[in-house]
């Protein structure tokens, strides 16, 4: 059910998940619950809980419910989040005199409780299809107060989940007309953000944001954090819309091309980590991509079918379809002729341990691992290989695809998120994709393999590449090692005068 008494944000992209009953003599404040998209700028979510505490005339407040290692979640993630989360309270504190809270702990105890303690009437949420999330949602509504109301707003997608479609999409083919008739009501300026009219009253919210992200990054350090790329909104805009070395600024005009050769990895946006955390809004990037369709009209159009078409029809698959991430949730046709062949004889068999490793006989499978565990990104092209190698190379699709989905969410910054589901499924179960000559171990999935991948592109110039990446890598971490024993051994050195 669409929300209803909304100016500053169209109807269908906010939904109401609870009607608030039996309210009390006065509305209390306004929380916005962030999650998903953790940005001030270009953020419908923000908009509608600033404009429903102005129309309320009550504060409004923003929290974080932060989550021990999230979906497996480690330093790589857990520090990049936390950075950008620091750069956000400064900016939404500073510009718009909102508070930013940040819970640990359950969302389910932690949201009710800060809704119950404050006399709030209204929690807004972002919206994500995830199981989890969605799970959190359900209970929350069974514990807040019967006052409160609930609403659930679609600050990811360009056009809402549930505007675009009403059902589990087959492919790309069957929502783009969707999408695309919905575009000119959605793709839309936004709104200037102004501060609330009603202040939240001051209490003490220090964050110690340096112990923060200091235990985080040590819990995870099995997986450590990478250098390349800088979280926060600045950075993200600045990836983006940057002079020097800015997406659509100055690398656009090969993207059509380039963003198929691993070889090109500047010919990719390197936007998703951005868009994943949502420090910037797919909505921003395809407003400023549309100005220039006159000047790149094929890259353009390229970019906004990755970054709207391919992106929403991720969301969609992860919300009409409960088994994301399972064998369950392949169309059965692909299911059927997978288990069909999950008896074939292997020519190799690697366990989980030696994937992770990238101890396989396949070099140029080894590479494309070892880009994912040290830099934290492995290119696009790759991760298709990568994941039906897998499947080619264990005991059954179940185990290939627990295993391509555990280490997509362990080592790449934007794991964890319907892209990445979907990726696996579509690598391993044939989602969005057609039935192809069948083969052993494949069946009718689609079959890749090294010698198509050298018809594309220079497979041993990657493979180099790769090595020259992680051995800069592992020289800069080691550096670093040892920048931080010396420091402390000066540092005991200094206890002893």
């Amino acid at each position: 059910m669409a929300a209803s008494s909304s100016t500053a944000v169209q109807l269908g992209r906010t939904r109401v998940l609870k009607h608030g009953s039996s309210s009390p003599s006065k509305p209390g404040p306004v929380l916005y619950w962030m999650f998903r998209d953790q940005r001030l700028r270009d953020n419908w979510a923000l908009i509608h809980a600033v404009d429903q505490a102005n129309r309320l005339n009550v504060p409004v407040a923003v929290a974080f419910n932060l989550f021990d290692q999230f979906l497996g979640a480690k330093a790589r993630q857990l520090g990049f989040m936390l950075r950008g989360l620091r750069q956000f309270q400064g900016e939404i504190e500073q510009t718009l005199q909102i508070p930013f809270f940040l819970f640990q702990g359950e969302a389910i105890d932690t949201i009710p409780n800060f809704l119950q303690e404050h006399g709030a009437s209204l929690l807004v949420t972002d919206f994500s299809p995830l199981r989890q999330v969605r799970e959190w949602k359900e209970e929350i509504i069974k514990r807040v107060p019967d006052y409160v109301s609930i609403h659930e707003v679609d600050a990811h997608n360009i056009v809402p989940v549930w505007v675009a479609s009403n059902k589990l999409e087959y492919g790309a083919r069957t929502i783009r007309r969707k999408i695309n008739n919905e575009l000119p009501d959605y793709l839309t300026e936004f709104p200037v953000l102004k501060p609330p009219i009603k202040k939240w009253v001051a209490t003490n919210r220090h964050i110690d944001w340096e112990t923060l992200i200091e235990n985080a990054t040590r819990k995870g350090a099995e997986v450590p954090e990478i250098g390349w790329c800088e979280p926060g909104e600045v950075a993200a805009r600045e990836t983006l819309m940057g002079n020097k070395n800015g997406f659509l600024t100055t690398r656009l005009k090969n993207y059509s091309t380039d963003r198929n050769n691993p070889l090109k990895a500047n010919g990719l946006s390197g936007l998703s980590p951005y868009l994943h955390f949502g420090q910037i809004s797919a909505q921003h990037c395809a407003l400023e991509a549309r100005k220039l369709h006159k000047v790149n009209p094929q890259a353009v159009d390229t970019f906004l079918e990755e970054l709207i078409v391919r992106r929403e029809l991720s969301d969609n698959f992860c919300y009409y379809q409960p088994n994301y991430d399972s064998l369950e949730g392949a169309w059965d046709w692909a299911r059927s002729t997978l288990m069909a062949h999950a008896s074939d004889k292997r020519e190799h068999l690697y366990t989980k341990e030696q994937l992770e490793k990238a101890q396989t006989a396949d070099l140029l499978w080894n590479a494309s691992q070892l880009e994912m565990v040290h830099h934290g990104k492995m290119h696009g092209f790759m991760r298709m290989y990568w994941a039906k190698k897998i499947l080619e190379w264990t005991s059954s699709p179940q185990e290939a695809l627990e295993i391509a989905i555990y280490l997509n969410d362990k080592y790449h910054i934007d794991g964890r998120d319907p892209n990445g589901y979907v990726g696996c499924m579509w690598s391993i179960c044939g989602v969005h994709d057609q039935g192809w000559k069948e083969r052993p171990v494949f069946g009718k999935i689609r079959y890749m393999n090294y010698a198509g991948c050298k018809r594309k592109f220079d497979v041993d110039g990657y493979i180099a590449y790769v090595k020259k990446l992680v051995g800069g890598i592992k020289k800069r971490k080691g550096e670093t090692l040892l920048d931080s024993k010396t420091k402390q051994g000066i540092n005991i050195q200094n206890l002893h005068k």
